[in-house]
């Protein structure tokens, strides 16, 4: 679906993009670097982007979403901060291991080297040892040949004292690069209503705090919720020893995929070209990109999705399936309205009043038994009342356990995730999960492929008969119950076909009723939305 522009220039050496931030967190470093590498790559560049994240975790497999927002999964089957949705989503390529790095996996390499003996005879240290191993990581992206530019966002705020190794590594990089290296600082200018002013001291701080660790920003991006004027910005110029040019403004907007356009209309793809001395031509082909935004600004007929889960509190919880609804919404030409539904607050007597209006509903994944009554009842009410379902991962399963429930009769179907002496294991454990102690990158995890059946669904909505899609997840369907559940209406229509794994359950008598062992809003982009929700949306209007 993406119009690639003819490549003008090759980069003869990968250069290098730091992103930083300063001031306060959340500030949206993680767009800023994914929009940066959307407008390189719309000149014809090759690109990709990392992110350093300075928690001692290996991976954010473990982290609960209210701490960390939701985790995300590669093809290759890592654990991931969500940044790299972002990332996917933006620039339309997948990103694996490397692209993700913690504080907790490089201090794992380095005390594995030591234990092995690879620094024999010396004091293992933060600098040259940890930095080393941080250098590397970021490096070795660039070493593939693949790229042209690689962007490496670093998690946290300048001055916490989880970020010192890494803002020392850009450091050091600086100096060992040269001009293939570049650092941009995000930072916060907040405006004082009672002074009816704009503030620029916490900016100033900010640059100071990096220039202290002996890094000099060479752009500067402030986040603003209103727009700056040319003295303010001269004035930071001045005392941050930034060029006046290189100082650009990032207001606030509604949609997320606009910031690309603003960071375009700011120049600041142009000058990162031409500070690393590279040609600024030719103009990034945005015009897309800007048909979709266009769409998802402007449609006006609604669509009603109801998301069913029990972190809907916490909006990053969910990032990439609300993401994932958005591009199949702007690509059916509708506008989304998504109604948070919280599956504990959910139940027999008010499932019509919160369930009632919908269009479609989608059931959430997630872990644990908090909410699981809830989300089944949403099951029960889309089902008996005809309403697109959309089931995802424990969605998926908390379908089958309702369909055990309340067709095939097992009052006490359950998950052996939430009750291990339940006569009917509906959803049981897999097998070689079974033997597995450590909870951290143990999963089934990323890509694997789906056999699907040609009369299906699953099979109209994504016209061919084998896929590969992301999983995350130790629990399966029951295959002893598979005879009797498609005996009495439900199909599995989706089938792993080296593990006889059931992928995609669906129910051919309703209008549209599916779940999915895997993670589809994994792989779904702003120009290439992903097939199921494009149809989920489709089945929503014309309910």
């Amino acid at each position: 679906m993406q119009n690639k522009p003819q490549l003008f220039f090759v980069v003869k050496e990968t250069k290098y993009i730091f992103v930083t931030g300063g001031v306060i967190s959340s500030l949206g470093k993680g767009i800023i670097a994914a929009s940066l590498g959307k407008l390189l790559q719309a000149r014809g560049f090759k690109v990709t982007n990392q992110k350093l994240d300075p928690y001692i975790n290996v991976d954010p497999g473990t982290l609960n979403p209210y701490e960390h927002g939701e985790c995300y999964v590669t093809v290759d089957g890592h654990e991931a901060d969500l940044d790299l949705g972002h990332y996917e989503r933006f620039v339309n390529e997948p990103m694996h291991r490397a692209n993700n790095v913690t504080t907790g996996y490089i201090y794992q390499k380095v005390i594995n080297k030591e234990r092995h003996g690879d620094y024999l005879g010396k004091t293992v240290q933060i600098i040259p040892h940890i930095t080393d191993e941080i250098k590397e990581n970021i490096l070795k992206l660039g070493k593939t040949g693949e790229y042209d530019f690689v962007i490496t966002e670093i998690g946290g705020t300048v001055g916490d004292i989880e970020s010192l190794p890494y803002i020392e590594s850009v450091r050091q990089l600086k100096w060992e690069l040269g001009n293939k290296c570049l650092n941009i600082h995000l930072t916060y200018v907040p405006y004082i209503a009672a002074a009816k002013e704009v503030k620029t001291k916490p900016t100033q701080h900010s640059v100071k705090e990096l220039q202290q660790a002996g890094v000099q920003p060479d752009v500067l991006v402030l986040r603003t919720e209103r727009p700056l004027s040319a003295d303010v910005r001269r004035k930071v110029a001045l005392f941050c020893n930034v060029a006046p040019d290189a100082v650009v403004q990032s207001v606030d907007v509604p949609i997320i995929y606009e910031v690309p356009l603003k960071m375009e209309e700011e120049g600041l793809d142009e000058i990162v070209l031409r500070k690393l001395g590279c040609p600024t031509e030719p103009k990034p082909d945005m015009k897309q990109w800007i048909y979709i935004v266009d769409k998802m600004k402007n449609a006006t007929k609604p669509v009603k999705i109801g998301l069913v889960g029990k972190y809907v509190e916490l909006p990053d919880a969910y990032k990439s399936i609300n993401e994932s609804l958005l591009h199949a919404s702007a690509y059916n030409d509708r506008k989304l309205t998504l109604e948070l539904i919280h599956s504990e607050k959910l139940n027999a007597e008010n499932a019509m009043d919160l369930l009632g209006e919908l269009d479609g509903i989608l059931i959430a994944p997630g872990f644990g038994n908090r909410g699981i009554e809830g989300k089944i009842e949403a099951i029960r009410f889309a089902r008996e009342n005809d309403i697109p379902c959309l089931g995802i991962c424990l969605g998926m399963q908390c379908m089958v356990i309702e369909f055990g429930r309340n067709v095939l009769g097992f009052a006490d179907a359950n998950s052996t995730e939430f009750d291990l002496n339940t006569r009917h294991n509906v959803i049981d454990m897999m097998e070689e999960q079974k033997t597995i102690l450590n909870m951290g990158g143990t999963m089934r995890l990323g890509a694997y492929p789906c056999h699907l059946e040609p009369d299906s669904l699953a099979y109209k909505v994504y016209g061919k008969d084998t896929i590969k899609e992301r999983h995350r997840h130790r629990y399966e369907f029951n295959n002893d119950y598979r005879e009797q559940y498609e005996q009495a209406g439900i199909k599995c229509s989706g089938i792993n076909p080296d593990s006889n794994l059931v992928e995609i359950v669906e129910i051919p008598s309703k209008k549209w009723f599916i779940g999915t062992q895997f993670h589809p809003e994994y792989s779904s982009t702003v120009v290439n939305p992903h097939p199921l929700f494009i149809q989920f949306i489709k089945a929503a209007i014309n309910k």
